[in-house]
């Protein structure tokens, strides 16, 4: 319709200027519009005081308005109006036609693969009306351009797509040759993250507009898609790990489905689920055991559904590094009492946590159980950094800040913040606001604003329950089903007695709530980051009721006891910390390494050498000297790029001369062609802005018979400058007669006809 009414294109009267071709002066165009509008309006006011019963007031001044615009309206006519356009000059430019051939181009929609939706608009005529006009260069597109003789050679199977790279390519190669404009015929799916701005730049530069053809549904008439996992990198062995599985579907609202994880063949965990509304992200949690130490790739699934359209994105892989070796944890009681009993029971079998207690049984005297060598802590708590950072977490019991040194308090406080260790403070009758600790320099690392009172510890029984913060949380899961869990702990039975621990700060976790005496609830169990550690304040010292007053064979006492040591020292770092943004490399090679590296007393240390030692597939070894940061003390970094795929192991080792300061290990994996199965909706946002970005146009295939036409229109290669005439435009004559008609249908309404 719009090209009926105006003749060209829209893209003619966006991308021409506007020019009077008439041979008198633009100047006598404007004088002559003022006279004629000026003489209409002296001439309609002197017909109106001679002639009896003529229009007058407002109605005057719409018919001189109308019969103004028309007056301009074909004096600007006779001046001759066109456009000026730039024009590709014929056989004389190049035109690149880029067509994706990745996996996600295979994929089928109503019967037909992308791959022929992209491939037979351009057989049926395009190629041949952009062949008649242009030199026309054939590429392929997957992580590179290549050049190809004809589209029945494309086979959708390339493992990833790089359109940034692509463009680039084919940018360099037309950089001595008139290129004229790129069409890129793809679904939008990217690997690389998309197209950089360096990219865009120079195509801007040389004014090479990109033509985008969108192929593929946006969304998925019947899929799910398992988007994402968020699993910990590091584990314990025989370990707890929860996983977060987000995923997407449409078409099965309502259903069921089975979430599972896999550690090879072996199932490790099941849990059936209900699809929530279609087209909203689902976050679904999975409970796992981490099994033995080791480099270990959990797969995790969701099952097919009848009916899918892609059955490659329902699973997913993760890297755990499954530890070995005990974490210490140091815990300082300051009398006997049935909690201290109990607890130490609660974890004598874990094999991953050994806790080393310290119990004073007078004021200077001190019963110590678990220590590695006769001479460790005869002198009480820690009073020294090497010492007390050989542990990797620390509970206080009922001890008074009194008992600390200052020297020691700092260091409890370094020991969080710098040692990256957990702390645990529990009640009792000495301990938190009745031991004084929140007017401490301590206070600042707790979860809790401390009352600054005292009366806050009583004997008294309480009920507890989980907070909905707690549903996610490691520490309080005792039944794998959130709502399960939440009922089992309403069951257990009161607490001994609790304390009053104060104000969460924000940010801190409330985990669980009592209730004392059927009064209003108050926090029992928070947590918060602090530093490069965690913190944790449980207001009771009565949970060993737990395991008193229910069956023998009851576990709830001993799992939540080894779920909360083994947080507080699961994250705890040692002297070397080696880390990678991503662990999963889908459809890349090139990783990015670091390492954190702390002397003895947990300070960076910038003066060591640091060692990767690369282990990959089929026999590869590698080392690697990694380079210090410029800007970070004590991280030292490298950037490595994986040949093959498969699995690696890349260990960090930092001397200081012929002393070895530390070593870690960090674990990869590289996958192709698997990114290619995931968000395979077409990307019509990225088309879009990059047609926009470069003076293109987003099409869709069933309009690519104008597309010839639509490429000449570009000020790129060797152009011409066109006049494309306005005056006879069916829109300019058609807007004549309605002006006409519409001042004769006025004076005929208002009787001056």
């Amino acid at each position: 319709m719009f090209e009926f009414l105006f003749r060209y294109p829209r893209s003619v009267f966006t991308k021409g200027d506007l020019v009077l071709l008439g041979s008198w002066p633009v100047w006598l165009l404007g004088v002559l519009i003022v006279a004629g509008i000026v003489g209409l309006g002296w001439l309609m006011r002197s017909r109106q005081s001679e002639a009896v019963g003529s229009i007058k007031g407002w109605r005057s001044l719409v018919l001189w308005a109308l019969q103004s615009s028309m007056l301009a309206a074909v004096l600007t006519l006779l001046w001759q109006p066109a456009l000026l356009v730039s024009t590709l000059k014929p056989q004389q430019n190049v035109v690149a036609v880029l067509v994706d051939d990745s996996q996600s181009m295979a994929l089928k929609e109503g019967g037909q693969a992308r791959r022929d939706q992209a491939r037979t608009p351009l057989q049926a005529g395009v190629l041949d009306a952009l062949s008649r006009r242009f030199q026309v260069r054939l590429y392929r597109v997957a992580d590179r351009a290549e050049r190809i003789k004809a589209l029945d050679t494309l086979t959708a199977q390339a493992a990833s797509t790089n359109l940034g790279d692509s463009l680039k390519q084919v940018s360099n190669e037309t950089a001595g040759l008139p290129l004229g404009g790129v069409i890129l015929v793809s679904d939008g799916a990217d690997n690389s993250g998309g197209v950089d701005l360096d990219t865009i730049t120079e195509l801007r530069t040389r004014r090479v507009p990109i033509h985008t053809v969108g192929v593929g549904l946006e969304q998925a008439v019947k899929d799910v898609e398992l988007s994402d996992v968020q699993a910990p990198a590091r584990a314990l062995a025989d370990s707890r790990i929860a996983a977060q599985l987000t995923f997407e579907q449409r078409g099965y609202e309502g259903r069921k489905a089975k979430l599972a994880v896999r550690d090879g063949s072996k199932v490790v965990a099941m849990r059936e689920v209900t699809f929530g509304k279609e087209g909203n992200w689902q976050t679904e949690s999975l409970l796992f055991n981490a099994g033995s130490a080791g480099a270990r790739a959990f797969k995790f699934s969701l099952d097919l559904q009848e009916g899918e359209e892609n059955q490659k994105n329902n699973s997913t892989e993760r890297l755990v590094n499954v530890q070995d070796g005990r974490r210490r944890i140091l815990y300082i009681e300051g009398e006997p009492r049935w909690e201290f009993k109990f607890v130490r029971r609660a974890i004598e079998d874990d094999k991953s946590v050994k806790l080393v207690t310290l119990l004073r049984t007078t004021q200077n005297k001190f019963y110590r159980q678990g220590v590695d060598q006769p001479t460790e802590l005869e002198q009480g708590f820690p009073a020294k950094v090497e010492e007390l950072f050989g542990f990797h977490a620390l509970i206080l019991g009922n001890v008074e800040l009194n008992y600390f040194s200052p020297t020691q308090q700092e260091l409890i406080k370094s020991f969080v913040d710098r040692r990256g260790g957990g702390l645990l403070m529990l009640a009792g009758r000495n301990a938190l606001s009745e031991g004084g600790w929140a007017k401490s320099a301590l206070a600042e690392v707790l979860p809790v604003i401390l009352p600054e009172r005292k009366g806050t510890f009583l004997r008294e029984p309480a009920a507890v329950q989980l907070t909905g913060t707690a549903i996610d949380s490691l520490i309080t899961r005792l039944v794998e089903q959130p709502g399960a869990n939440d009922e089992r702990w309403r069951k257990l039975p009161q607490l001994a007695d609790y304390q009053d621990i104060g104000t969460p700060k924000l940010g801190a976790a409330v985990l669980a709530e009592y209730t004392p005496g059927g009064r209003a609830r108050l926090p029992l169990l928070v947590t918060q980051n602090y530093g490069r550690g965690r913190t944790a304040v449980l207001g009771t010292s009565g949970t060993w009721r737990w395991q008193m007053q229910q069956p023998l064979e009851d576990q709830t006492h001993e799992v939540f006891w080894q779920q909360l040591q083994r947080w507080l020292v699961t994250e705890t770092p040692g002297p070397v910390v080696a880390s990678t943004p991503r662990q999963m490399l889908f459809d890349e090679s090139r990783a990015r390494l670091s390492a954190d590296v702390r002397d003895k007393t947990f300070l960076p240390a910038a003066d060591v050498e640091v060692e990767a030692r690369v282990l990959g597939p089929q026999g590869l070894t590698e080392r690697i000297k990694m380079k210090p940061d410029a800007v970070t003390p004590g991280l030292y970094l490298t950037d490595y790029a994986l040949p093959k795929t498969g699995s690696y192991l890349v260990e960090f080792t930092a001397r200081r001369g012929a002393e070895e300061v530390g070593r870690d290990v960090v674990t990869l994996q590289r996958q192709d062609g698997v990114a290619e199965n995931f968000r395979t909706g077409q990307n019509r946002e990225l088309l879009e802005k990059l047609s926009q970005q470069t003076g293109g146009r987003y099409w869709k295939p069933a309009d690519l018979n104008r597309l010839a036409d639509e490429i000449a229109l570009s000020e790129a290669g060797i152009t011409v400058r066109e006049a494309r005439d306005l005056w006879d435009l069916p829109a300019v004559f058609m807007a004549l007669i309605a002006l006409r008609g519409t001042e004769w249908w006025l004076r005929r309404k208002w009787g001056a006809v």
